[in-house]
């Protein structure tokens, strides 16, 4: 477990959904392109501050932040994202998961269209937030599979360029947009933030539209799994893929001994983390994360 996650540490947020919009700022994302909405450069300084403020006054934050997290990671996500969009950017939202009907059905959604205040000018965002794990395949190259593996990330890739992102050209949605008020261009954006988890026994490439410094985990089957190494792990749950987890209380390891008794009988895998505790705060803070999955798996 030797992949170390990310930078982007925030120990001193202690509002876990203040924490996650702050990693969102800043995190690296899984695809590079033309399309790529990158919310750093449309930031304001006093973000950082704007931050600290609510996490230390709660009372003060937006509502979205202090209501409890919804189970489904992709609907919290949509959530921070929100919050990014209308409180840290100044920016006004003018359709979010609006399903576009032909006929009497749904062939594809807006995720969000919206104000971009800091260029003057429509813009439709369509978002994602993906983990996949990569299995060699011959040449050093990899398949990248979700933890379920019907998603891939090259599937994910194209349909988010060539059709999710390009929606608003459709008869149908250009018709929601006019009834919005909006007659003129928009602009496609893509926000995929992330993690690709690297096979723990092998190096190998990632697709060429990741960005380098795209955050990393390693996994492994788990047969692979040693007891002698699960010292300092912690099971990480939704929403808690979201940004590095850190605790005050030290790991026990009876949680990860059972943990990985239910990825055995019930044949799921699960997200950990390795935590090393701070000198300087005493905190427990991740260092790296690692998918167990069933033998079975893909």
């Amino acid at each position: 477990m030797d992949a170390k996650t990310t930078p982007y540490s925030t120990p001193e947020l202690t509002t876990p959904a203040i924490r996650h919009l702050a990693w969102l700022c800043r995190a690296p994302q899984l695809l590079q392109s033309p399309l790529t909405f990158e919310p750093g450069r449309y930031f304001s300084d006093d973000v950082p501050e704007k931050l600290e403020a609510w996490d230390q006054h709660p009372e003060t934050a937006p509502e979205l932040l202090t209501e409890a997290p919804q189970k489904r990671l992709g609907f919290y996500f949509e959530r921070l994202y929100r919050v990014l969009l209308e409180d840290l950017l100044g920016w006004d939202i003018l359709i979010q998961n609006q399903q576009i009907q032909s006929n009497g059905r749904t062939i594809g959604e807006l995720d969000f269209v919206v104000h971009n205040r800091s260029e003057d000018r429509i813009e439709h965002h369509e978002i994602a937030i993906k983990y996949y794990l990569g299995i060699p395949e011959p040449g050093g190259k990899a398949q990248w599979y979700g933890p379920n593996a019907r998603d891939r990330l090259d599937l994910k890739t194209d349909r988010l360029l060539r059709q999710q992102s390009q929606r608003t050209q459709l008869p149908e949605a250009q018709t929601l947009l006019a009834d919005a008020g909006i007659t003129g261009p928009v602009t496609p954006r893509i926000f995929m933030p992330g993690y690709l988890f690297h096979p723990a026994a092998a190096d190998v490439s990632v697709p060429e539209y990741v960005p380098a410094n795209h955050l990393r985990g390693r996994w492994r089957h788990l047969s692979q799994v040693s007891p002698s190494e699960i010292s300092g792990w912690v099971v990480l749950n939704k929403p808690h893929w979201i940004g590095p987890w850190h605790q005050s209380e030290p790991p026990e390891p009876g949680v990860i001994a059972a943990a990985l008794n239910t990825i055995e009988h019930h044949s799921v895998p699960l997200l950990f983390a390795k935590l090393e505790q701070d000198t300087i705060n005493g905190f427990w803070q991740e260092t790296a994360r690692l998918f167990v999955v069933p033998d079975s798996w893909p």
